[in-house]
Order: structure tokens, then C-alpha cells, then sequence
């Protein structure tokens, strides 16, 4: 039998971003992937039960056999279609199943018959995420870790996209780390997470950067969280404070989570857009209600209910500065100049974004 061509340059994959098919079932891409694959099945989720049945009633040659009948003729030639368009499309693309065994083996095999060779990932799924682990875990002694804060719409992530050594945790989790941080479009799964992490800064590494600038987070950012020695790590780092004047501040959480936040609602939702965003904003503010306390509560329920009121009756969204104003001053900037008390011996350098910009220069040099 032929050798079927194998490859475990991983790194080469990450630096170079490369296509990836994933032949495993729906059900098992869900749980985690990698960046820049596509879910190409061999097996669909129900096939893949049924051989997994068979597997542990008759052994594989039985669920092998099994296979092959469900997987034939015009479901075969659809399946192997998908596989070639997409190589096609991506030339350099690569395969991969769970461990590199049979399921890639045969994708091989088939789109070999079609004309078309590709190289199987070897050790599949399990091998190339054992790699992305432990090179996070390793990174650690390869980077200074440096932290952007600053109060609640200082601009921190605005600054970030202008730094190139910065690792976006927000933009990796796709979301915005507050209670009302939540995007239309879902978080990734923990793995994803976790994978894309590893990408940026394996990546970000290899271009030689010695220091690497995170935004000041918690352990989670929504729902994933960061990785347990590497959120150690940064927890360590010194701090860099933004500092940008109040009516700023306004402006930049208004336009974020008011007016753009307002539009992805109307792509997604379209006519119950906003119906559907004000109950996202209701649910951020029950969230909060204990730390704010029975009657702040009630005052920015009031206030969101006249900015909605306003926006209504006269398509207006400038009362929402109000509501914003008040959450600021009344609920995150007490909790984010308490937190940043017991970090003051960690604070390196304090200033807006462009003498900050001009500190980590000379900090490089």
C-alpha cells in the first residue's frame, strides 16, 4: 500500500496560516477547532454513531464495513466534491480527524483517486492541540507581559489595536469584558479560545517581540476564561494607566455600545432589532443590580427608560450619554479606582494615548 503523505511542522501551520479540513463530524467540531479550518465530514453526526455503535458491538473491521456502506455512491462523490473544491480554492491546504488514523486516512485515499493530493495532519486534532498547549504554557518564559488599564471607556481597546506586540483578549473572545460586553454573534467554545490564543502569540513571538501588551482583565472574559498559568503570568505584569478626560470616555462607550451596538442588533435581528437589544441592556442591568444597590438601580432603569423614550418618539439617541454618565460615575469608576489602589506599586507610567504610544517607543529601544 501506498504511503499517504503525513506532516507534524505545526509551527509552519501556525505562521503561515494555513487552510485546514476538518473531516471529523459536525458534533465534534463544534466542541473546538482550530483557526482557519472547515468542518469538510467524512461522517455526518448520526453516521458517525451508528459506527461508533457497531465499533463496540462487532470491532472495527465490522464498523469499518459499516462505514463504507453508508458512505458510497452520490453521498461519497458530494463529500469528496467538497474536499477538492476546497483544495482547489487553498492549494496548500491540509486534512486532519481526531488522531490521524482512519477517517483522514481514507479522505486521503479518496481525493487521491480524484486527482488530487493532500497532506494528512499526523496525530490529527490531538496532536496539533497538544502542540498549541504547550507552547502557550511555554511562551511564559519567552515574554514580558505589560497591562493596559484604565477606567471603563478610556479607549483601552482603541489603544491596543495601535500597539503591534498586542494580544486583543477581548477581540479572541469576542467580548467586550463587562456585563454588558455581550456581542451578537456568539462566543467561542473554551478550545477555540484557547487555540486562537496560542496562534497570536506563538505568531506575535516569532516576529521577535520581547514584551507583549494585554488588556487588564479578569479571569473571564464573558464566558471563556484565560488559561490558569498564563492568566498568572500576566497577573504579575506592570501596569500602564490610560487616562482620558470624562466627556471622552462618554463619547467612546456611547458610540460602542450604544450606536454600533444598536446596528450589528439590525443586521441580526433587522425589524426586532431593538426589542431585542433592549432586553440584552435589561439583562446587563439585573446583573448588576446587587453591587449597584435598590436605589442606583432603579435610577439607571429610569434613565435607560427615557433614553428608549427619547430614541422612540423622536429617533434620538443622545439621552443615552445620560444613562451612560451615570453608570460610569456611580457604579465602574468606583470599582475600577478601587481595584487599581492595590495594584499602585505595579504602575509603570500614567497618561493619554499618544503619550503612552510614545513611552512604549522608547520602552522598545
Amino acid at each position: 500500500m501506498v504511503e499517504l503523505p503525513q506532516s507534524d511542522d505545526f509551527k509552519s501551520i501556525v505562521l503561515n496560516n494555513t487552510p485546514l479540513i476538518d473531516v471529523r463530524a459536525p458534533i465534534e467540531f463544534q466542541k473546538g477547532a482550530f483557526i482557519n479550518a472547515v468542518n469538510l465530514p467524512l461522517m455526518n453526526n448520526e453516521e458517525r454513531h451508528l459506527i461508533g455503535i457497531k465499533y463496540k458491538e462487532k470491532g472495527n473491521a465490522e464498523a469499518l464495513k459499516l462505514g463504507h456502506e453508508l458512505v458510497k455512491d452520490d453521498v461519497k462523490q458530494r463529500r469528496v466534491k467538497a474536499w477538492l473544491d476546497f483544495k482547489s480554492e487553498s492549494p496548500d491546504a491540509l486534512l486532519y480527524c481526531f488522531r490521524g488514523g482512519q477517517r483522514s486516512k481514507i479522505s486521503q485515499e479518496w481525493m487521491r483517486e480524484s486527482g488530487k493530493e493532500i497532506v494528512r495532519l499526523k496525530g490529527g486534532y490531538k496532536a496539533f492541540r497538544t502542540y498549541l498547549m504547550k507552547e502557550l504554557e511555554e511562551s511564559r518564559e519567552r515574554f514580558k507581559p505589560i497591562i493596559i488599564g484604565g477606567r471603563t471607556g478610556s479607549g483601552k481597546t482603541i489603544l491596543l489595536q495601535n500597539i503591534k506586540n498586542s494580544i486583543d483578549l477581548e477581540g479572541l473572545a469576542n467580548h467586550r469584558g463587562s456585563s454588558f460586553g455581550r456581542k451578537t454573534t456568539p462566543q467561542p467554545t473554551q478550545i477555540n479560545f484557547e487555540n486562537a490564543l496560542s496562534y497570536d502569540v506563538i505568531q506575535k513571538l516569532e516576529r521577535g517581540f520581547n514584551e507583549l501588551f494585554f488588556e487588564d482583565e479578569g479571569k473571564y472574559v464573558g464566558s471563556v476564561y484565560i488559561p490558569k498559568e498564563f492568566a498568572q503570568h500576566l497577573s504579575n505584569a506592570p501596569l500602564i494607566v490610560l487616562e482620558t478626560p470624562d466627556e471622552e470616555r462618554i463619547e467612546i462607550t456611547f458610540n460602542e455600545y450604544i450606536v454600533q451596538a444598536q446596528k450589528s442588533y439590525e443586521i441580526l435581528f433587522e425589524k426586532d432589532h431593538l426589542k431585542e437589544w433592549v432586553k440584552d441592556i435589561q439583562d446587563a442591568m439585573k446583573r448588576i443590580n446587587r453591587r449597584l444597590g435598590l436605589e442606583r438601580y432603579k435610577i439607571v432603569c429610569t434613565l435607560f427608560q427615557e433614553a428608549l423614550d427619547e430614541q422612540m418618539k423622536n429617533s434620538s439617541l443622545e439621552l443615552y450619554k445620560v444613562w451612560i454618565a451615570y453608570l460610569l460615575n456611580e457604579y465602574y469608576d468606583p470599582m475600577y479606582d478601587y481595584q487599581i489602589q492595590k495594584k499602585a506599586s505595579k504602575i509603570l507610567f500614567r497618561g493619554n494615548s499618544e503619550k503612552i504610544i510614545s513611552y512604549i517607543k522608547n520602552l522598545s529601544r
